[in-house]
Order: structure tokens, then sequence, then C-alpha cells
């Protein structure tokens, strides 16, 4: 056994949580080792997850025409090898430039990279197994980012080559005829409405509503864009077993339907990749999925080790699990005053169409003695959403009536991941009805939105309108 070395920061997992947390240490002169056992960093958000997933829906929305059809009504079919050879060679793609770019960030740093599985000795020491001799590190503080993985449930045969989680879905090598999904939460629902632009009949199971947590008037939009792909939903149901039935997959259903599919996706949500890592020998409390339990510091129940991202739970997103490593590496240093507001992160879901909010809902605004007041525009009385053939899309602004401030935005359509950060500046900075009024935004785009929904708004405020801008 080598003798341990001294860093400043320890970080378990290199996906994109590790990056942001090492990163930030280090810009503060801190001496940082990021231990991770894949060759290459990047962690779920690369090379399982977000990044595949959302490269496979770009290139199933190219491929399909999807973005054409309403607009010239082309119809595109392409061979369904060929598509599915194309899907996987642009994730490919992206995932290893993205690997590269951390690669650099990291080395630009100054981090170190150690390849290896790790495990607390204690509460300051770290063993790194690579299959030589183990070698310990050790630091005043560890940060864990090891992510999430999958939950399998019992009773599903997953070795079967047509029953799928959602990372064996994304080494797929055909493009099924029709497909059962298993859980209607955002992976869910981003798969289903992928598969069904692509052309596969698809079978979303759920037994409680779709995307849920999200504005139901959001979710309602949603689902109706999914249903005109194909997706049938079978809502207040779930799958008793999967069996396999000569060449296809039969799912039983309690009120005693059977739905037969080619393949099945079962997203059932994940487990926190703790296992090996040595919590419970230091005495760090681990709930009954293996995430890490933490204070509003991300600090573990032993003072000296911090954790983020997937490993800790909801909300499991990769923007949220980089800002939690930053805000963790602050506290552990004492950086500033750095601070993690969830009600101000956004939430973006990858479904087709799109769906994307920030700050409160109506519901929520309530809940906290708040008096809403509820803005909307629809994208088809948009120039730019006319243009764009997005008819459903639509943008809705939550305001407190008392003050008038933007305390909620949430959007469905075309570019609801990006049009969202509009809102969110606003939001983020105290901006109020007011401030959409008299802001300009390019004619046409799908941003003008927010100055109808505003005028929306003031109408239900009782105020005199503005005119229009001619």
């Amino acid at each position: 056994m080598r003798a341990a070395e001294d860093f400043d920061l320890i970080v378990i997992g290199g996906g994109a949580a590790g990056e942001k947390g090492a990163a930030r240490a280090a810009y503060f002169g801190k001496k940082v080792a990021v231990v991770e056992r894949r060759d290459r960093p990047g962690g779920a958000t690369v090379h399982t997850g977000t990044l595949p997933s959302k490269t496979l829906r770009e290139a199933a929305l190219f491929l399909s025409g999807y973005r054409q059809r309403d607009l010239y009504g082309v119809s595109v079919q392409v061979d369904r090898h060929l598509e599915v050879a194309k899907l996987i060679e642009r994730k490919d793609a992206v995932r290893t430039l993205e690997a590269d770019r951390m690669l650099a960030n990291l080395a630009r740093h100054g981090v170190e990279l150690v390849h290896g599985s790790a495990r607390l000795i204690d509460a300051t020491t770290v063993e790194i197994a690579d299959g030589h001799e183990p070698r310990r590190v050790s630091a005043e503080a560890i940060l864990i980012v090891t992510g999430s993985s999958p939950f399998r449930p019992p009773g599903i045969d997953f070795d079967d080559p047509s029953v799928h989680d959602s990372d064996s879905i994304l080494e797929i090598d055909h493009l099924p005829g029709s497909l059962a999904v298993l859980g209607g939460g955002v992976v869910g629902c981003e798969y289903a409405s992928m598969f069904a632009v692509l052309g596969s009949r698809v079978h979303l199971i759920e037994r409680r509503t779709p995307l849920d947590g999200v504005d139901p008037e959001i979710v309602e939009r949603t689902t109706a864009g999914m249903q005109d792909l194909g997706v049938t939903f079978h809502l207040g149901e779930r799958a008793d077993s999967v069996i396999r039935d000569g060449g296809a997959l039969v799912c039983t259903l309690p009120s005693g339907q059977t739905i037969t599919t080619d393949d099945v996706l079962v997203t059932a949500g994940r487990i926190g990749n703790t296992t090996g890592l040595g919590l419970d020998a230091v005495g760090i409390a681990t709930d009954d999925r293996g995430r890490i339990v933490v204070d509003d510091a991300f600090r573990t129940s032993v003072p000296s080790v911090f954790a983020a991202g997937d490993v800790i739970g909801s909300p499991a997103l990769a923007a949220s699990s980089m800002e939690q490593a930053r805000v963790a590496v602050s506290h552990a240093f004492g950086f500033g005053h750095d601070r993690y507001d969830a009600t101000m992160l956004p939430t973006g879901i990858y479904t087709i169409p799109e769906v994307s909010s920030v700050g409160l809902s109506e519901e929520d605004a309530r809940a906290r003695g708040i008096d809403p007041v509820v803005g909307r525009a629809l994208f088809r009385d948009n120039a730019r959403g006319a243009i764009i053939g997005d008819r459903e899309g639509m943008l809705k602004l939550v305001f407190d009536r008392d003050s008038r401030h933007l305390i909620g935005c949430a959007c469905v359509g075309e570019r609801a991941t990006e049009l969202v950060h509009v809102g969110h500046a606003v939001l983020q900075l105290g901006g109020t009805v007011d401030t959409f009024i008299d802001m300009v935004f390019n004619y046409p785009s799908l941003s003008e939105t927010y100055k109808y929904a505003a005028y929306d708004a003031l109408d239900r405020l009782g105020d005199e309108p503005r005119p229009a801008a001619q």
C-alpha cells in the first residue's frame, strides 16, 4: 500500500456534477483529485442518460421529418435499420465530444483525474482500486457525486434482450414495431414520444398521472401532443407481470387487459450508486434506495463528506446536480455565500413536445398563501409559431396579485427548454408583469409570447391594458 497523498478535495465521480465541483474548488486554488471508474469522464450525463437520450431525440426528429409534417405536408420514411444506425452513430459522436471537453476542462483547472473505484476508509481518506496496488488519498473534504442507476423491479426478466431499462434502451439495435413503456415519469414520457415519432406503436402504462408534479395544464397539453404522435396512455394501471409469449412480450394489467408488444421499457425510478463506497463503515446514512441523506448544505452525516446530484435523489437533473455540487464545495471551504434555491432552478423535459418550467405553479402559489394571477399566450397566435407549424405550444406566466412580481413560468412546445430562460431571468431579477410589457422582442419570435402572456395577466389583474405595439 502506497502512503496516502494529500489533497484539499477528493471528488468521487467524474460526471457533470463532479466536473463542476472540482473546477469550483480548483478555481480558488485548492488541490483537487477526481476519482472516476470509467476510462473517460462524463458519468450518466454523457454516457447513459442526458446527452445520449437528447441526441437520440434530435436525430429522431430529423429522420422522421416531424418538424416539417404540419408545415409542408412532408411524409418521410427511412429504412428502419438505417434509422437506428444513424441514431447510434450521432449519439456516440456527441458522447466523445463532451468527454473530450470535460478532460480539457479538468486539465485546464489543474485537477488530477484518477481512474479506479473509490472506497471511504475514514472521514478524510479514500482508497482507490484500479487493478494494481491500491492507492490512498486524503483530503480536508470529500464530495460524493457517483450518480444513480435504473431501478429494476423484481419479477421482470431483464435478461430478455427485448426488455430494457433507461440505460440499455440506448444500446438498442433495432426500431421496435411496438413498445410498452412502464412508468409515466420524465424518462418514460421522453422515450415514449421519441419512439412514437419514429413510427413505433407505443403504449405508456402509469398508475398515477404522467409527469407527476408538473403543472396539470401543461401536462394536459403535453399528453395531447404525445397522443397525436400515436402514444396510447393506460392511466391508473400498472404491469403486474411481463411474460414472453412466443415472439412477443405480454404485459398484464390489474384491469385484466393485456398489452402485447415487441419490446418493453421499464422506467421505475433510480437507485443511488453507493454500493462499495464504504458508507456504512464511516457512518454515512442512506435511504432505502441507496441515496445519500444530506442537509441544506449537502453535508452528509459525516461533516467532512458532502454529496450532490442523482446520488442524493430528486430532482436528479443534470442542471440541478451541477449547481448542487458547486454549492456543496462552496460550503465545504467557505467560498462566498452560495446557496441552493430549488424554486429557482429550471426543469427541462425533452418530450415531444418539450416542457420546461421555473418557479412556482398556480398550485404551489396557493399552497403558500399567495393569490396567483395567470397569463397565457398560445403559439398558434404567434407569428413564429405559425411559421414553424407549432399550433399546440403555450407559455404560462404566474404572478403574485399583490406585488405583480413574476413567481413562475411554464411552457410547452417547440424550444420550450430554451424559451423558459427569458422568464427565468426576469424571475431571478425580481421583475413584474410590467417588465414584460416594457420589453421589446424580436419579431417574429416565440419570445414575443411573453409580452402577450403579460397582457393576458393584466386583463385578469383588472388593469387597463396598454395598446399592443404596432
